[in-house]
């Protein structure tokens, strides 16, 4: 079994930024890409970013474009994402899991509690 753990949620102000991180463990060995998601009160979860294991091909949803980056440290087995230019709307609770593809909404793992991000002045 896989066991996700997400860290580096908070409170920052609108414009400013945080970083999050992913600590996969268990059997990593058959991960090849993996995926942020979030999921604001009353809304459905969606996919924030997602990445390639292998050759960090890389798929954003069209709101992290430019401003989220999701980056992997296969040595550690984090994945992270740095957020920039933070908006009130970015507020959510942020999951980490493993999609079968750099688009898909299906993931292999059960959620994990995720990371409450909270973006307000």
């Amino acid at each position: 079994q896989v066991q996700l753990v997400e860290s580096g949620g908070g409170l920052v102000q609108p414009g400013g930024s945080l970083k999050l991180s992913c600590v996969t463990s268990g059997r990593t060995r058959s991960i090849d890409t993996s995926g942020w998601y979030r999921q604001a009160p009353g809304k459905q979860r969606e996919l924030v970013a997602a990445i390639s294991l292998g050759d960090d091909a890389t798929n954003y949803a069209d709101f992290a474009k430019g401003r989220f980056t999701i980056s992997r440290d296969n040595a550690k087995n984090t994945v992270y994402l740095q957020m920039n230019e933070m908006e009130p709307e970015d507020t959510a609770v942020y999951l980490c899991n493993v999609p079968f593809s750099l688009d898909s909404d299906y993931v292999r793992f059960s959620w994990g509690q995720g990371t409450q991000v909270t973006v307000s002045s």
